[in-house]
């Protein structure tokens, strides 16, 4: 684990897919995990690939103030993002509020590159742009 500069934790989407059951070949795993892998990428991007079982919460929405899904709220949030940079933005809005909250180095690029799962809006194979 590495902490960014603003005092965040990044992990490594290998540690992500452990915290969030991805890392377990039971599929309900991802729901009974401690953590909630919190996508806070763009609508268009979501829906074209994302790990099974994640929330998505837009950082633009995130910005504007509105509340986290109910899924997500009390638990530690694995953020997500396409390369890692929005994800990291929004771990440190998250924990600058007081919810805990990680950052995950490199995104869904490397989260998709890793042969981690990803599935489209409709269920079936994903991309990763």
């Amino acid at each position: 684990m590495k902490t960014s500069r603003s005092g965040t934790s990044r992990i490594t989407v290998a540690e992500a897919a452990e915290r969030t059951g991805h890392g377990r070949a039971d599929a309900a795993a991802g729901r009974a995990a401690a953590s909630v892998l919190l996508d806070v990428r763009e609508p268009d991007e979501w829906s074209a690939g994302h790990a099974p079982g994640a929330v998505h919460h837009p950082l633009t929405v995130l910005i504007a103030g509105a509340p986290l899904p109910p899924e997500a709220q009390g638990r530690c949030l694995v953020v997500i993002c396409r390369s890692g940079n929005r994800s990291r933005r929004a771990a440190d809005l998250l924990t600058g509020h007081g919810i805990e909250a990680v950052d995950v180095i490199g995104g869904m690029r490397d989260w998709a590159e890793a042969g981690l799962p990803v599935v489209d809006a409709r269920g079936l194979r994903g991309t990763v742009a």
